[in-house]
């Protein structure tokens, strides 16, 4: 009887990669069906190192016009799905992804687990103590408005790009929502969000050379928080609004209604105290504050009722059965 073999597929965005392409290579196992590798415009030997590179299972695209890490990851994936995989691998080609770990990252997809893994060089204390203090700080503070924007609040480290997804997501995901450069590993985490993936952090300590990165502190400083901030609102309407309306919903807007009402009717009567050049009364004060209280608290039940509802039911084992019944149905 011939065995059932899960195909998989690895996509490597190219950029300015000479130095490691070819250890990146050398090092994917041989279970890997098909290796997709997308020149993103690179301006060095990259594309010629990888033409010279024996491996049948190599498939490389071209991009016409550089498009960022993200633009190269999708298109890698459309080809991926064309090739027949099932579970898509995203590596970078700077070799910080140590291809030991790959069955790690494959396991809860493989299992029906989860629908998307992603690497996380932060379990373990060793890596903690190995990063600057400040990195740290930056990368807990992201992290957490990367919770609060996607909805996954059971997650860490969320510019790790070593990641996997099961083939039949990607169909779901809203390609043209998706960053398309360095918040790409982000803004996958809220559209995954939005369709309601499960994903799972596996440790995978990344493996530093002499490679410089692109991405400053202060682009992330600067750039990321209001992006993450149009993605929470965009994932927090649609979950809340749009495909439901319960308690979360009516907590949010309560307290949003009852803050606003606090705010600027305390403002209102504290310009009209500035004004008159007599104090506001007590009562005046408790109907400023009161509201305001009471608004704060409803937002964080709010806030709290959504840590609740992290996604727990893999996408993947409901399309498998659909894809089943239609078989059955001719």
């Amino acid at each position: 009887m011939k065995k059932n073999i899960v195909r998989i597929a690895i996509v490597i965005p190219l950029y300015r990669a000479e130095k490691h392409i070819g250890a990146v290579l050398r090092g994917i196992p041989a279970y890997i069906s098909h290796i997709v590798i997308v020149d993103d415009c690179s301006p060095d030997q990259s594309v010629e190192i990888v033409q010279n590179c024996s491996d049948a299972r190599i498939c490389l695209i071209s991009h016409q016009t550089n498009q960022g890490v993200g633009g190269a990851v999708l298109t890698g994936y459309k080809k991926a799905v064309e090739l027949g995989a099932e579970i898509i691998v995203k590596m970078d080609s700077d070799d910080q992804m140590d291809p030991a770990y790959l069955l790690s990252l494959l396991a809860p997809i493989l299992t029906g687990q989860a629908d998307y893994t992603k690497g996380n060089r932060f379990l373990h204390i060793n890596e903690l103590q190995n990063m600057p203090f400040i990195r740290r700080m930056g990368n807990a503070g992201l992290s957490f408005l990367t919770k609060v924007a996607s909805g996954y609040w059971n997650i860490f480290d969320p510019t790790n790009g070593y990641t996997a997804i099961h083939s039949s997501i990607t169909s779901l995901l809203e390609t043209k929502k998706i960053h398309k450069r360095y918040f790409f590993e982000s803004s996958m985490l809220i559209e995954l969000g939005i369709i309601r993936a499960v994903i799972q952090d596996i440790h995978i300590p990344a493996r530093y050379q002499d490679e410089t990165s692109s991405l400053s502190e202060w682009k992330v400083l600067f750039e990321f928080p209001p992006l993450l901030l149009a993605g929470f609102m965009r994932r927090f309407f649609i979950q809340y609004f749009v495909r439901d309306f319960g308690i979360v919903s009516m907590l949010f807007l309560l307290g949003i209604s009852f803050s606003l009402f606090g705010i600027i009717f305390g403002a209102y009567h504290w310009y009209l105290s500035s004004q008159l050049e007599t104090p506001a009364s007590t009562g005046t004060v408790m109907l400023a504050v009161l509201p305001l209280i009471m608004g704060f608290q409803l937002l964080i039940q709010a806030l709290i009722a959504d840590i609740q509802n992290i996604p727990m039911i893999p996408l993947q084992g409901n399309i498998k059965t659909l894809d089943k019944i239609r078989t059955m149905l001719g």
